[in-house]
């Protein structure tokens, strides 16, 4: 089969397509035949060697996708040979066909793409547990969206706003304002505006007392987060794009009532019956048009390095997907 592989770390070009041997299926494994593999920039950071890869050299990126069972090694769940499935946290994703465990292989209804789910499934999870566990927004409730223009970004204004709340995002330029705004938000603020985001944030919230929620990936925002959000608000932190957060002191939680919670899909997808139960909710999103998709930018699995200078460009707004 064929593979998207690398040998050292390094920038894109490193990626090469090679034919390399197919993997064998263990007991309670399906093979996987890949139409559509997601782009992250998990992978890139894995590919300069920040993050844990998974086996030796040569490397295979790529953790989210969907396509065909071709074979079902033991305990299948169900599954059989011609079933369309999706995934998103099983190793070496970019190739022609994937070991699958049957406990992460989400089942593909016929009307979802292997686009769609491949464009979906991690940053939509992620975006699922942020609004319904880690702060469940309530009708009425105003959120604050850092990134609001990247994918979970985009996701988390549509899901929030799905479920009555008013949103006001963040983002670096007013290009990403557009697309913000686009996925829903009701008001967006560039983080290099005049005056400050967190006080302009709290003047757009009902009554100048904050929002009351703000959802934080960028990390080093986390203290002015804090800022934006009301007394007895919460601040949900996910993510690191912009480097650590300073340390919190616990006695402005006191004072101020409010609460930091931290936000992790892995400790929300822990079962088989998780996964599809969340996976169906944004497959029945999709299906009513609460929850909307940019189109993908779509790349031949042998164009990788293509595909990353893109994404590390910051250019594209919708995911970026591989096609073998």
């Amino acid at each position: 089969m064929k593979a998207l592989v690398f040998d050292r770390f390094g920038e894109p070009e490193v990626l090469t397509l090679r034919e390399i041997p197919e993997p064998r299926p263990q007991d309670g494994q399906i093979l996987v035949r890949m139409k559509a593999i997601g782009l992250n920039f998990a992978d890139v950071y894995r590919r300069k060697g920040h993050y844990h890869l998974v086996g030796e050299a040569p490397y295979i990126l790529g953790y989210e996708g969907a396509g065909v069972v071709e074979r079902v090694e033991g305990d299948s769940g169900g599954l059989q040979p011609g079933d369309r499935v999706a995934f998103c946290d099983v190793p070496h994703a970019n190739a022609e066909l994937v070991a699958v465990p049957m406990e992460k292989a989400i089942p593909l209804p016929p009307d979802i793409t292997f686009e769609q789910a491949a464009s979906v499934l991690l940053q939509g999870l992620t975006a699922h547990y942020l609004v319904h566990d880690s702060y469940r927004v309530r009708p009425g409730d105003e959120v604050l969206v850092h990134a609001a223009a990247g994918g979970v970004g985009q996701l988390l204004c549509q899901l929030a706003k799905g479920r009555g709340a008013r949103v006001i995002g963040l983002t670096s330029s007013e290009s990403k304002r557009e697309k913000a705004l686009e996925a829903g938000a009701d008001e967006v603020l560039l983080y290099g505006e005049s005056g400050h985001w967190a006080d302009a944030a709290k003047a757009w919230s009902s009554g100048g007392h904050g929002v009351h929620a703000a959802y934080d990936s960028v990390g080093v925002t986390l203290i002015d987060s804090f800022r934006a959000v009301r007394t007895r608000g919460t601040v949900v932190f996910f993510g690191m794009a912009g480097g650590d957060p300073q340390p919190i002191d616990p006695r402005m939680l006191m004072d101020e009532s409010k609460t930091l919670t931290g936000g992790d899909l892995w400790n929300h997808l822990t079962t088989r019956a998780e996964r599809i139960e969340r996976s169906e909710a944004l497959f029945g999103a999709l299906r009513a048009g609460t929850l909307k998709l940019a189109p993908p930018a779509c790349f031949a699995l042998g164009e990788g390095a293509k595909a990353h200078r893109l994404i590390e460009s910051r250019a594209s707004s919708g995911k970026i997907l591989l096609i073998p």
